[in-house]
Protein backbone atom coordinates (compact mmCIF):
# COMPACT_ATOMS: atom_id res chain seq x y z
CA UNK A 1 0.00 0.00 0.00
CA UNK A 2 1.17 3.59 -1.21
CA UNK A 3 1.55 5.89 1.70
CA UNK A 4 -0.82 8.61 1.64
CA UNK A 5 0.12 11.67 0.85
CA UNK A 6 -1.63 13.88 3.61
CA UNK A 7 1.16 14.40 6.29
CA UNK A 8 0.40 14.47 9.72
CA UNK A 9 -0.11 17.35 11.86
CA UNK A 10 0.96 18.05 15.10
CA UNK A 11 0.47 15.31 17.79
CA UNK A 12 -0.78 17.95 20.47
CA UNK A 13 -3.51 20.07 17.83
CA UNK A 14 -4.63 16.20 16.84
CA UNK A 15 -5.30 15.92 19.97
CA UNK A 16 -7.14 19.26 20.23
CA UNK A 17 -9.44 18.98 17.25
CA UNK A 18 -10.30 15.42 18.19
CA UNK A 19 -11.15 16.63 21.59
CA UNK A 20 -12.96 19.34 19.95
CA UNK A 21 -15.56 17.04 17.79
CA UNK A 22 -15.69 14.72 20.72
CA UNK A 23 -16.98 17.01 23.65
CA UNK A 24 -19.43 18.83 20.54
CA UNK A 25 -20.61 15.35 19.37
CA UNK A 26 -21.18 14.21 23.69
CA UNK A 27 -23.20 17.63 24.28
CA UNK A 28 -25.33 17.17 21.03
CA UNK A 29 -26.33 13.19 21.64
CA UNK A 30 -26.76 14.49 25.23
CA UNK A 31 -29.41 17.08 24.49
CA UNK A 32 -31.29 14.36 21.45
CA UNK A 33 -31.02 11.38 24.40
CA UNK A 34 -31.95 13.44 27.18
CA UNK A 35 -35.48 14.41 25.12
CA UNK A 36 -36.34 10.55 24.73
CA UNK A 37 -35.87 10.29 28.28
CA UNK A 38 -37.81 12.85 29.22
CA UNK A 39 -40.61 12.05 26.70
CA UNK A 40 -40.94 8.61 28.34
CA UNK A 41 -41.05 10.00 31.54
CA UNK A 42 -42.67 13.11 32.16
CA UNK A 43 -43.78 15.12 28.90
CA UNK A 44 -46.83 12.63 28.58
CA UNK A 45 -47.71 14.00 31.88
CA UNK A 46 -46.69 17.77 31.33
CA UNK A 47 -47.69 18.50 28.07
CA UNK A 48 -50.43 15.90 26.77
CA UNK A 49 -52.42 15.70 30.03
CA UNK A 50 -55.75 15.58 28.74
CA UNK A 51 -54.98 12.26 26.88
CA UNK A 52 -55.12 8.76 27.34
CA UNK A 53 -51.73 7.79 29.70
CA UNK A 54 -51.23 5.28 26.51
CA UNK A 55 -51.93 7.82 24.15
CA UNK A 56 -50.07 11.10 25.71
CA UNK A 57 -47.15 8.60 26.21
CA UNK A 58 -47.51 8.07 22.25
CA UNK A 59 -48.01 11.58 21.39
CA UNK A 60 -44.84 12.75 23.64
CA UNK A 61 -43.18 9.95 21.86
CA UNK A 62 -44.41 10.93 18.06
CA UNK A 63 -41.96 14.72 19.43
CA UNK A 64 -39.59 12.46 19.73
CA UNK A 65 -39.85 11.14 16.11
CA UNK A 66 -40.02 14.75 14.74
CA UNK A 67 -36.25 14.97 15.88
CA UNK A 68 -35.43 12.30 13.06
CA UNK A 69 -37.84 13.82 10.58
CA UNK A 70 -35.81 17.45 10.61
CA UNK A 71 -32.21 15.89 10.48
CA UNK A 72 -32.14 15.18 6.39
CA UNK A 73 -33.08 18.82 6.57
CA UNK A 74 -30.17 19.72 8.84
CA UNK A 75 -27.92 17.40 6.60
CA UNK A 76 -28.85 19.39 3.44
CA UNK A 77 -28.22 22.82 5.08
CA UNK A 78 -25.18 22.28 7.11
CA UNK A 79 -24.11 19.87 4.18
CA UNK A 80 -24.31 22.92 1.63
CA UNK A 81 -22.97 25.66 3.44
CA UNK A 82 -19.92 23.30 5.36
CA UNK A 83 -19.37 22.75 1.86
CA UNK A 84 -18.86 26.11 0.83
CA UNK A 85 -17.90 28.52 4.17
CA UNK A 86 -16.17 25.76 5.85
CA UNK A 87 -16.58 22.90 8.85
CA UNK A 88 -15.80 24.58 11.19
CA UNK A 89 -18.16 27.71 11.15
CA UNK A 90 -21.37 24.99 10.98
CA UNK A 91 -19.73 22.99 13.90
CA UNK A 92 -20.35 26.50 15.88
CA UNK A 93 -23.91 26.87 14.46
CA UNK A 94 -25.05 23.96 15.22
CA UNK A 95 -23.59 23.18 18.95
CA UNK A 96 -25.49 26.81 19.23
CA UNK A 97 -28.74 25.78 18.20
CA UNK A 98 -28.55 22.48 20.12
CA UNK A 99 -27.63 24.05 22.91
CA UNK A 100 -30.34 26.76 22.82
CA UNK A 101 -32.70 24.27 21.96
CA UNK A 102 -32.64 21.98 24.69
CA UNK A 103 -31.81 25.33 27.24
CA UNK A 104 -35.32 26.54 26.16
CA UNK A 105 -37.24 23.27 26.38
CA UNK A 106 -35.94 23.51 30.31
CA UNK A 107 -37.99 26.99 30.54
CA UNK A 108 -40.50 26.30 28.52
CA UNK A 109 -44.38 26.67 30.41
CA UNK A 110 -46.73 23.16 30.69
CA UNK A 111 -50.08 22.55 29.51
CA UNK A 112 -51.36 23.32 33.01
CA UNK A 113 -49.88 27.04 32.73
CA UNK A 114 -50.46 27.74 28.68
CA UNK A 115 -52.42 25.04 27.27
CA UNK A 116 -52.51 23.91 24.10
CA UNK A 117 -49.39 26.30 22.99
CA UNK A 118 -47.19 23.96 25.11
CA UNK A 119 -46.78 21.27 23.10
CA UNK A 120 -46.80 23.02 19.94
CA UNK A 121 -43.34 24.85 21.29
CA UNK A 122 -41.91 21.69 22.39
CA UNK A 123 -42.53 20.40 19.27
CA UNK A 124 -40.86 23.21 17.25
CA UNK A 125 -37.78 23.13 19.91
CA UNK A 126 -37.46 18.97 19.13
CA UNK A 127 -37.54 20.56 15.50
CA UNK A 128 -34.43 22.51 15.90
CA UNK A 129 -32.82 19.88 17.73
CA UNK A 130 -33.02 17.09 15.05
CA UNK A 131 -32.01 19.86 12.57
CA UNK A 132 -29.31 20.56 14.15
CA UNK A 133 -27.90 17.33 14.74
CA UNK A 134 -28.69 16.57 11.00
CA UNK A 135 -25.70 19.07 10.54
CA UNK A 136 -23.00 18.09 13.26
CA UNK A 137 -22.18 14.79 12.43
CA UNK A 138 -20.71 15.47 9.20
CA UNK A 139 -18.79 18.27 10.25
CA UNK A 140 -17.57 16.43 13.58
CA UNK A 141 -15.88 13.72 11.55
CA UNK A 142 -14.71 15.37 8.64
CA UNK A 143 -12.86 17.84 10.99
CA UNK A 144 -11.09 15.00 12.21
CA UNK A 145 -10.38 13.12 9.05
CA UNK A 146 -9.44 16.47 6.99
CA UNK A 147 -7.02 17.06 10.01
CA UNK A 148 -5.91 13.97 10.56
CA UNK A 149 -2.59 11.50 10.04
CA UNK A 150 -4.20 9.44 7.60
CA UNK A 151 -2.43 6.34 8.08
CA UNK A 152 -4.64 6.22 11.25
CA UNK A 153 -7.84 8.14 10.11
CA UNK A 154 -10.22 5.50 11.18
CA UNK A 155 -8.60 5.69 14.38
CA UNK A 156 -9.22 9.28 14.88
CA UNK A 157 -12.08 9.81 13.00
CA UNK A 158 -13.88 7.04 15.49
CA UNK A 159 -13.63 9.63 18.14
CA UNK A 160 -16.42 11.84 17.48
CA UNK A 161 -18.54 8.45 17.24
CA UNK A 162 -17.90 7.75 20.89
CA UNK A 163 -20.30 10.99 21.25
CA UNK A 164 -23.07 8.99 21.33
CA UNK A 165 -22.34 6.67 24.18
CA UNK A 166 -21.04 9.30 25.88
CA UNK A 167 -24.10 11.62 25.46
CA UNK A 168 -26.38 8.21 26.78
CA UNK A 169 -24.61 7.84 29.37
CA UNK A 170 -24.16 11.09 30.60
CA UNK A 171 -28.16 12.46 29.68
CA UNK A 172 -28.89 9.09 31.71
CA UNK A 173 -26.61 9.47 34.84
CA UNK A 174 -27.75 13.01 35.13
CA UNK A 175 -31.35 11.96 35.07
CA UNK A 176 -30.98 8.67 37.12
CA UNK A 177 -29.15 11.50 39.82
CA UNK A 178 -32.39 13.64 39.51
CA UNK A 179 -34.73 10.74 40.10
CA UNK A 180 -32.72 9.34 42.84
CA UNK A 181 -32.28 12.70 45.25
CA UNK A 182 -35.37 13.98 44.40
CA UNK A 183 -39.37 12.53 45.21
CA UNK A 184 -41.46 11.96 42.36
CA UNK A 185 -43.72 14.94 42.85
CA UNK A 186 -40.64 17.16 43.12
CA UNK A 187 -38.99 15.92 39.62
CA UNK A 188 -42.77 16.22 38.03
CA UNK A 189 -43.09 19.62 39.27
CA UNK A 190 -39.26 21.45 38.87
CA UNK A 191 -36.48 18.56 38.90
CA UNK A 192 -36.99 17.59 34.87
CA UNK A 193 -35.78 20.93 34.23
CA UNK A 194 -32.84 20.88 35.60
CA UNK A 195 -30.62 18.21 32.95
CA UNK A 196 -31.88 20.48 30.34
CA UNK A 197 -30.49 23.80 31.60
CA UNK A 198 -27.03 21.99 32.54
CA UNK A 199 -27.48 21.88 28.43
CA UNK A 200 -26.26 25.76 28.56
CA UNK A 201 -22.57 25.19 30.81
CA UNK A 202 -21.76 22.36 28.16
CA UNK A 203 -22.57 24.14 25.60
CA UNK A 204 -20.32 27.17 26.83
CA UNK A 205 -17.25 24.40 27.30
CA UNK A 206 -17.96 22.85 23.91
CA UNK A 207 -17.75 25.84 22.39
CA UNK A 208 -14.28 27.19 24.12
CA UNK A 209 -13.33 23.89 23.16
CA UNK A 210 -14.38 24.38 19.62
CA UNK A 211 -13.12 27.47 18.93
CA UNK A 212 -9.96 27.11 19.05
CA UNK A 213 -9.58 24.51 16.70
CA UNK A 214 -8.38 25.45 12.84
CA UNK A 215 -10.35 24.90 9.63
CA UNK A 216 -10.04 21.80 8.17
CA UNK A 217 -6.58 21.93 5.58
CA UNK A 218 -7.91 19.55 3.12
CA UNK A 219 -11.01 22.08 2.57
CA UNK A 220 -9.05 24.88 2.81
CA UNK A 221 -6.66 24.15 -0.11
CA UNK A 222 -9.71 22.71 -2.18
CA UNK A 223 -11.49 26.26 -1.75
CA UNK A 224 -8.45 27.88 -2.50
CA UNK A 225 -7.98 25.79 -5.51
CA UNK A 226 -11.94 26.28 -6.76
CA UNK A 227 -11.22 30.62 -6.04
CA UNK A 228 -7.79 30.26 -8.50
CA UNK A 229 -10.18 28.43 -10.93
CA UNK A 230 -12.93 31.13 -10.84
CA UNK A 231 -10.16 34.29 -10.76
CA UNK A 232 -9.17 32.08 -14.48
CA UNK A 233 -12.46 32.69 -15.68
CA UNK A 234 -13.66 29.19 -15.23
CA UNK A 235 -17.20 27.75 -15.02
CA UNK A 236 -19.14 28.55 -11.30
CA UNK A 237 -19.67 25.34 -9.30
CA UNK A 238 -22.54 23.79 -9.25
CA UNK A 239 -24.27 23.41 -5.68
CA UNK A 240 -22.70 20.84 -3.28
CA UNK A 241 -26.36 18.76 -3.22
CA UNK A 242 -26.43 18.63 -7.35
CA UNK A 243 -22.73 17.70 -8.04
CA UNK A 244 -23.17 15.16 -5.39
CA UNK A 245 -25.93 14.02 -7.13
CA UNK A 246 -24.55 13.46 -10.20
CA UNK A 247 -20.75 12.33 -9.44
CA UNK A 248 -21.53 10.26 -6.05
CA UNK A 249 -25.46 9.07 -6.17
CA UNK A 250 -23.93 5.56 -5.51
CA UNK A 251 -21.74 6.36 -2.86
CA UNK A 252 -25.16 8.18 -1.62
CA UNK A 253 -27.03 5.12 -1.75
CA UNK A 254 -24.32 2.69 -0.27
CA UNK A 255 -24.22 5.18 2.93
CA UNK A 256 -27.67 4.70 3.43
CA UNK A 257 -27.78 1.23 3.21
CA UNK A 258 -24.51 1.06 5.28
CA UNK A 259 -26.90 2.34 7.80
CA UNK A 260 -29.84 0.58 7.83
CA UNK A 261 -28.05 -2.44 10.15
CA UNK A 262 -26.49 -0.11 12.04
CA UNK A 263 -29.39 2.13 13.37
CA UNK A 264 -32.06 -0.51 13.38
CA UNK A 265 -29.77 -2.29 15.73
CA UNK A 266 -28.77 0.74 17.56
CA UNK A 267 -32.46 1.48 18.49
CA UNK A 268 -33.44 -2.23 19.02
CA UNK A 269 -30.62 -2.60 21.53
CA UNK A 270 -30.51 0.25 23.62
CA UNK A 271 -34.13 1.48 23.43
CA UNK A 272 -36.81 -1.28 22.93
CA UNK A 273 -34.74 -3.87 25.14
CA UNK A 274 -36.25 -1.05 27.51
CA UNK A 275 -39.54 -1.90 26.51
CA UNK A 276 -39.30 -5.71 25.92
CA UNK A 277 -37.65 -6.70 29.45
CA UNK A 278 -39.88 -5.14 31.70
CA UNK A 279 -42.94 -5.67 29.36
CA UNK A 280 -42.53 -9.07 28.53
CA UNK A 281 -40.18 -10.56 30.54
CA UNK A 282 -40.94 -8.71 33.76
CA UNK A 283 -37.55 -7.12 34.85
CA UNK A 284 -37.74 -3.58 36.55
CA UNK A 285 -36.69 -0.73 34.44
CA UNK A 286 -34.00 0.06 36.40
CA UNK A 287 -32.26 -3.35 35.90
CA UNK A 288 -33.00 -2.84 32.40
CA UNK A 289 -31.39 0.82 32.11
CA UNK A 290 -28.34 -0.40 34.56
CA UNK A 291 -27.90 -3.12 31.86
CA UNK A 292 -27.95 -0.59 28.90
CA UNK A 293 -25.69 1.95 30.92
CA UNK A 294 -22.98 -0.07 31.68
CA UNK A 295 -22.48 -1.56 28.12
CA UNK A 296 -23.18 1.71 26.33
CA UNK A 297 -19.37 2.13 28.79
CA UNK A 298 -18.44 -0.94 27.13
CA UNK A 299 -19.39 0.26 23.34
CA UNK A 300 -17.96 3.56 24.35
CA UNK A 301 -14.61 1.92 24.87
CA UNK A 302 -14.89 -0.45 21.81
CA UNK A 303 -15.49 1.98 19.13
CA UNK A 304 -11.85 3.62 19.04
CA UNK A 305 -10.68 0.09 18.88
CA UNK A 306 -12.99 -1.09 15.94
CA UNK A 307 -11.69 2.25 14.41
CA UNK A 308 -7.95 1.33 14.68
CA UNK A 309 -8.36 -2.34 13.59
CA UNK A 310 -9.96 -0.62 10.41
CA UNK A 311 -6.58 1.35 9.54
CA UNK A 312 -5.03 -2.00 9.63
CA UNK A 313 -7.51 -4.28 8.02
CA UNK A 314 -9.93 -1.81 6.12
CA UNK A 315 -12.99 0.10 6.65
CA UNK A 316 -15.47 -2.45 5.02
CA UNK A 317 -13.65 -6.01 6.85
CA UNK A 318 -15.12 -4.19 9.97
CA UNK A 319 -18.35 -2.96 8.67
CA UNK A 320 -19.35 -6.23 7.51
CA UNK A 321 -18.13 -7.89 10.73
CA UNK A 322 -20.16 -5.79 12.62
CA UNK A 323 -23.59 -6.30 10.33
CA UNK A 324 -23.18 -9.88 10.37
CA UNK A 325 -22.69 -10.07 14.31
CA UNK A 326 -26.09 -8.19 14.84
CA UNK A 327 -27.33 -10.04 12.44
CA UNK A 328 -26.20 -13.44 13.72
CA UNK A 329 -26.51 -11.88 17.61
CA UNK A 330 -30.50 -11.33 16.72
CA UNK A 331 -31.90 -14.62 18.29
CA UNK A 332 -29.54 -15.31 20.93
CA UNK A 333 -30.05 -11.33 22.26
CA UNK A 334 -33.47 -12.22 23.01
CA UNK A 335 -32.58 -15.56 24.18
CA UNK A 336 -30.76 -14.10 26.89
CA UNK A 337 -33.21 -11.22 27.74
CA UNK A 338 -35.98 -13.99 28.77
CA UNK A 339 -34.05 -15.58 31.02
CA UNK A 340 -35.34 -12.79 33.52
CA UNK A 341 -32.01 -12.51 35.11
CA UNK A 342 -29.84 -9.53 34.99
CA UNK A 343 -26.29 -10.82 34.22
CA UNK A 344 -27.72 -12.42 30.90
CA UNK A 345 -29.71 -8.73 29.74
CA UNK A 346 -26.30 -7.56 30.14
CA UNK A 347 -24.42 -9.42 28.23
CA UNK A 348 -27.00 -9.70 25.36
CA UNK A 349 -26.89 -5.79 25.28
CA UNK A 350 -23.42 -5.98 25.62
CA UNK A 351 -22.22 -7.97 22.72
CA UNK A 352 -24.99 -6.25 20.54
CA UNK A 353 -23.02 -3.06 21.25
CA UNK A 354 -19.77 -4.37 20.59
CA UNK A 355 -21.06 -5.48 16.71
CA UNK A 356 -22.67 -1.96 16.76
CA UNK A 357 -19.51 -0.47 17.54
CA UNK A 358 -17.74 -2.25 14.53
CA UNK A 359 -20.21 -0.78 11.95
CA UNK A 360 -20.25 2.41 13.87
CA UNK A 361 -16.27 2.99 14.74
CA UNK A 362 -14.95 3.05 10.90
CA UNK A 363 -18.31 4.59 9.21
CA UNK A 364 -16.96 8.39 9.78
CA UNK A 365 -13.50 7.59 7.83
CA UNK A 366 -15.52 4.86 5.29
CA UNK A 367 -18.23 8.18 3.93
CA UNK A 368 -15.68 10.44 4.68
CA UNK A 369 -13.69 8.61 2.30
CA UNK A 370 -16.41 8.56 -0.49
CA UNK A 371 -16.86 12.16 -1.08
CA UNK A 372 -14.75 14.65 -3.14
CA UNK A 373 -13.91 17.65 -0.87
CA UNK A 374 -15.86 19.97 -2.13
CA UNK A 375 -19.15 18.05 -2.10
CA UNK A 376 -17.95 15.79 1.36
CA UNK A 377 -19.91 17.61 3.96
CA UNK A 378 -23.16 17.45 1.54
CA UNK A 379 -22.57 13.69 0.39
CA UNK A 380 -21.45 12.23 4.03
CA UNK A 381 -24.25 13.99 5.55
CA UNK A 382 -26.99 13.26 3.28
CA UNK A 383 -26.21 9.45 3.28
CA UNK A 384 -25.89 9.78 6.85
CA UNK A 385 -29.20 11.48 7.79
CA UNK A 386 -31.73 10.61 5.53
CA UNK A 387 -31.31 6.87 6.05
CA UNK A 388 -32.33 7.91 10.29
CA UNK A 389 -35.40 8.69 8.72
CA UNK A 390 -36.23 4.93 6.99
CA UNK A 391 -33.95 2.82 9.87
CA UNK A 392 -33.46 4.84 12.92
CA UNK A 393 -36.66 6.79 13.69
CA UNK A 394 -39.27 3.92 13.14
CA UNK A 395 -37.27 0.97 14.88
CA UNK A 396 -38.41 1.03 18.09
CA UNK A 397 -42.17 1.55 16.76
CA UNK A 398 -41.89 -1.15 14.44
CA UNK A 399 -40.16 -3.62 17.21
CA UNK A 400 -42.51 -2.69 19.27
CA UNK A 401 -45.86 -3.38 16.98
CA UNK A 402 -44.12 -6.74 15.96
CA UNK A 403 -44.22 -7.55 19.98
CA UNK A 404 -47.55 -6.53 20.30
CA UNK A 405 -48.83 -8.38 17.02
CA UNK A 406 -47.09 -11.69 17.67
CA UNK A 407 -46.69 -11.62 21.15
CA UNK A 408 -42.55 -12.94 20.11
CA UNK A 409 -39.13 -11.48 20.07
CA UNK A 410 -39.12 -14.01 16.37
CA UNK A 411 -40.54 -11.39 14.12
CA UNK A 412 -38.40 -8.62 15.62
CA UNK A 413 -35.33 -10.90 15.03
CA UNK A 414 -35.96 -11.17 11.62
CA UNK A 415 -36.64 -7.83 11.19
CA UNK A 416 -32.83 -6.91 12.62
CA UNK A 417 -31.65 -9.69 10.35
CA UNK A 418 -32.82 -8.12 7.29
CA UNK A 419 -31.37 -4.97 7.74
CA UNK A 420 -27.86 -6.88 8.52
CA UNK A 421 -28.51 -8.17 5.43
CA UNK A 422 -29.17 -5.10 3.53
CA UNK A 423 -26.16 -3.33 4.97
CA UNK A 424 -23.86 -6.50 3.86
CA UNK A 425 -25.24 -5.81 0.11
CA UNK A 426 -24.16 -2.15 0.31
CA UNK A 427 -20.86 -2.55 1.68
CA UNK A 428 -19.94 -5.84 -0.47
CA UNK A 429 -20.12 -3.54 -3.37
CA UNK A 430 -18.47 -0.80 -2.19
CA UNK A 431 -14.26 -0.33 -2.79
CA UNK A 432 -12.05 -0.22 -0.04
CA UNK A 433 -11.30 2.94 1.16
CA UNK A 434 -8.46 3.17 3.16
CA UNK A 435 -5.76 4.20 1.04
CA UNK A 436 -7.39 7.29 -0.30
CA UNK A 437 -5.69 10.51 0.36
CA UNK A 438 -8.15 13.02 0.61
CA UNK A 439 -6.04 15.68 -0.47
CA UNK A 440 -5.16 14.33 -4.06
CA UNK A 441 -6.47 15.89 -7.13
CA UNK A 442 -6.43 15.38 -10.45
CA UNK A 443 -5.09 18.29 -12.12
CA UNK A 444 -6.11 18.03 -15.26
CA UNK A 445 -9.84 17.99 -14.11
CA UNK A 446 -12.08 20.71 -14.14
CA UNK A 447 -13.84 21.58 -10.80
CA UNK A 448 -17.10 23.24 -13.07
CA UNK A 449 -19.14 21.01 -10.94
CA UNK A 450 -18.39 21.62 -7.90
CA UNK A 451 -14.96 20.15 -7.91
CA UNK A 452 -15.80 17.56 -9.95
CA UNK A 453 -11.62 16.63 -10.59
CA UNK A 454 -11.60 16.00 -6.68
CA UNK A 455 -13.67 12.30 -8.08
CA UNK A 456 -10.34 11.34 -8.78
CA UNK A 457 -7.91 10.52 -5.72
CA UNK A 458 -4.88 8.34 -5.06
CA UNK A 459 -6.00 4.40 -5.16
CA UNK A 460 -4.08 1.59 -2.68
CA UNK A 461 -0.98 1.45 -5.66
CA UNK A 462 -0.88 5.66 -5.13
CA UNK A 463 -2.10 6.16 -8.87
CA UNK A 464 -5.32 7.63 -9.56
CA UNK A 465 -8.55 6.25 -9.36
CA UNK A 466 -12.17 7.22 -9.10
CA UNK A 467 -13.17 8.39 -5.60
CA UNK A 468 -16.94 7.25 -6.44
CA UNK A 469 -16.34 3.56 -4.65
CA UNK A 470 -19.19 2.16 -6.39
CA UNK A 471 -18.39 3.12 -10.01
CA UNK A 472 -20.78 5.92 -9.68
CA UNK A 473 -21.42 8.46 -12.07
Amino acid sequence: MAAPATSPPASANLRRIVAASLIGTTVEWYDFFLYGSAAALVFNKLFFPGSDPLVGTLLSFLTYAVGFAARPLGALVFGHYGDRLGRKKLLVLSLLLMGGATFAIGLLPTHATVGTAAPVLLTALRLVQGFALGGEWGGAVLLVSEHGDARRRGFWASWPQTGAPAGQLLATGVLSVMTALLSDAAFTSWGWRVPFLLSGVLVIVGLWVRLSVDESPVFRAALARAEARRAEGAALERMPLVAVLRHHWRDVLIAMGARMAENISYYVITAFVLVYATSHTGLSQQTALNAVLIASALHFAVIPAWGALSDRIGRRPVYLLGAAGVGVWAFPFFALVDSHHFGPLLLAVSVGLVFHGAMYAPQAAFFAEMFATRMRYSGASIGAQFSSVAAGAPAPLIATALLADYDSPTPIALYVIAAALLTQLAVGVARETRSRDLTAVDGNAVEGDAVAGEGRTAGPDGGASSAVPSGGA
